[in-house]
């Protein structure tokens, strides 16, 4: 049964890519694995770019029946028809964009290692918290998240949580049974076969 403790995969797009070659490249990836969530995350605020590359990644998400979320832009969300939005400012947006999306969106929120933020999150209506980064350089105030706020989180909280952010198959292997969620993006895209890197990652679980 130890199997269906496993954490799904949340799978995020690379910050730029072409939009002639990605499918092809994501579809390979999405045939690798089972994706429980996708979320468009562009470097851009182009908007005519953020809108082509949403149209692009919809239609291979549809075509594998998969949620699709976008980083911040709660307007677009909406005029895309998207599942949802991805909020990268810890609680402060998620009662504004729960009110906004309605009920059936996914709303998530990333609150880096702070664990009361992920609570008010969650008590704003957030479906799941996101933590990170797990190793690496850390973004904002130098802090990793810890394997014991996991820990701690996955006993107290009923909200789904994340882990997001320079996962290793260490990691993986340690946080697998203490997450609900492996957010997986950089991780993958930066190799030679994001879909092989993929496999070798979820190896790790098992």
């Amino acid at each position: 049964m130890a199997e269906a403790d496993q954490p799904q995969l949340y799978l995020v797009t690379p910050p730029e890519f072409d939009l002639s070659s990605f499918p092809d490249k994501l579809s390979s990836v999405l045939d690798a694995a089972e994706i429980a969530c996708m979320r468009l995350s562009l470097a851009t605020r182009d908007e005519d770019r953020l809108l082509r590359a949403a149209d692009v990644v919809r239609e291979v998400a549809h075509r594998y029946d998969i949620a699709l979320v976008i980083d911040t832009h709660v307007v677009l969300a909406q005029r895309l028809g998207l599942d949802g939005v991805h909020l990268t400012d810890g609680s402060r947006s998620v009662r504004a964009a729960r009110k906004d999306l309605g009920p059936d969106a996914i709303v998530g929120a990333f609150c880096g290692s702070s664990r009361h933020d992920g609570m008010v999150a969650g008590e704003a209506g957030a479906d799941y918290v996101a933590f990170g980064p797990l190793s690496g350089e850390a973004l904002g105030d130098g802090t990793l998240a810890d394997f014991e706020m996991f820990e701690w989180w996955s006993q107290m909280i009923e909200v789904p949580v994340v882990a997001e952010g320079g996962l290793t198959p260490e990691l993986v292997a340690k946080l697998a049974p203490v997450t609900d969620f492996l957010s997986i993006g950089e991780e993958i895209w930066n190799t030679e076969d994001p879909a092989a890197s993929l496999k070798s990652l979820i190896s790790a679980m098992l």
